[in-house]
């Protein structure tokens, strides 16, 4: 049984934040210093690249979010060591003050003026050295409250609503209860449900934050002329897995935040909370564009509720995938990491359910690979909001 008296093993940083892994990445500022990047992830063994097809003429709001996803992937606990590549040098510092704000190692090289041969020998020798300085660092005990965990759903069926997705609420009710920092998020997954998580929020500020967040959505398929969300919301997974509308899916995804835990803030996308409590993050429903952002908001442990099956994972920020389909758990099996199929079949109740997958979340944090890490399932997308310059 996990309490607030249990502990873990995790990677204490400088600024304090506890983390489960110690990366040490290569971080591309932008799209054409990718082949720069993985050429110092092949020379440097132990360090992660991290290639992503963006950065360059984005502009206002989109480029903000470009600088908060980087800045706050770099800034993970997760990640011990960043070494930063851009084309040139503005962009690149700006990405490397923000990570070295949080007081860890950084190195930031540009392209511009010394062409890839010079740069990927400049940042393979500092990669090298920051992989040696973090071979050294030790796990320590840490307060199981000191973990920060994200949730999002995907590929959800009917058993999404009844089995998967409580489970994951039983787990942050538990988590709310010792003080943990907890998100979710999948703005679009909650339409026709809003006014549930609007009635869960602790203050009216936080009521309003939350449905201006909503709003904001509603407001681009209305820009956009667009009358419905057919073959996007539900997808045809979901439409296959006996899902007919939005507001049912929406109805299962609200299960993830159980039944006492009251949403305490709102995030913008790649925000990082200020306190312990339940957050909302405007999001994506896309996986891997979420589960990117919780990455990149400080999240260490990721619990992600599936019904026909996904293999979604992330460079940095573990997946632990839970499944109540006994079909999937038979035809995936190796993609899951809980298997709560026992609830439909009333073998486990939903409170055993729930201390099953806090089990698993604190073998993840002590070390234990996740499914989709063993897979090699490194998942790096980026939300955009419109179209470069």
């Amino acid at each position: 049984m996990i309490t607030k008296d249990t502990t873990f093993q995790g990677y204490r940083r400088e600024n304090g934040r506890v983390g489960v892994r110690n990366h040490v990445i290569i971080l591309p500022v932008d799209d054409i210093s990718n082949a720069a990047a993985e050429a110092v992830g092949n020379n440097i063994k132990g360090t992660l690249a991290l290639p992503h097809p963006y950065g360059r003429l984005q502009f206002g709001a989109d480029l903000d979010l470009h600088f908060r996803t980087l800045i706050g992937t770099g800034s993970n606990p997760n990640v011990a060591a960043v070494v930063v590549i851009g084309i040139e040098e503005g962009w690149t510092k700006k990405v490397v003050d923000g990570i070295a704000a949080t007081g860890k190692p950084v190195l930031g090289y540009s392209i511009e003026l010394h062409g890839d041969h010079d740069t990927i020998m400049r940042a393979s020798r500092g990669a090298r050295e920051l992989v040696q300085w973090a071979s050294e660092k030790t796990r320590e005990t840490c307060a199981f409250s000191e973990l920060w965990v994200s949730t999002k759903c995907g590929e959800s069926d009917t058993t999404s609503g009844c089995g998967a997705n409580p489970t994951v609420g039983s787990a942050f009710d538990k988590m709310y209860d010792m003080g943990n920092t907890l998100c979710f998020g999948e703005t679009t997954e909650l339409t026709g449900g809003e006014q549930l998580v609007a009635a869960r929020c602790r203050t009216p500020k936080v009521r309003d934050d939350f449905m201006a967040m909503f709003n904001r959505y509603q407001d681009v398929v209305n820009r956009h002329k667009t009358s419905d969300l057919s073959e996007s919301q539900p997808t045809k997974g979901n439409i296959a897995g006996g899902l007919t509308t939005i507001e049912e899916k929406a109805l299962g995804n609200i299960q993830k935040i159980g039944k006492r835990c009251v949403v305490d803030g709102v995030l913008d996308k790649a925000e990082t909370p200020t306190g312990p409590g339940l957050w909302f993050m405007d999001s994506s429903s896309a996986a891997a564009e979420m589960v990117t952002l919780c990455a990149a908001g400080g999240f260490a442990v990721h619990c992600f509720p599936t019904g026909q099956g996904n293999v979604i994972g992330n460079p940095i920020l573990p997946v632990i995938k839970i499944c109540a389909n006994p079909r999937t758990v038979r035809t995936m099996g190796e993609h899951i990491d809980v298997d709560t199929s026992g609830l439909l079949q009333r073998e486990i109740n939903m409170d055993k359910a729930g201390d099953m997958l806090l089990e698993m979340v604190l073998r993840t944090a002590n070390g234990r690979l996740t499914a989709a890490e063993a897979l090699g399932h490194r998942e790096f997308v980026f939300t955009r909001l419109y179209e470069s310059a």
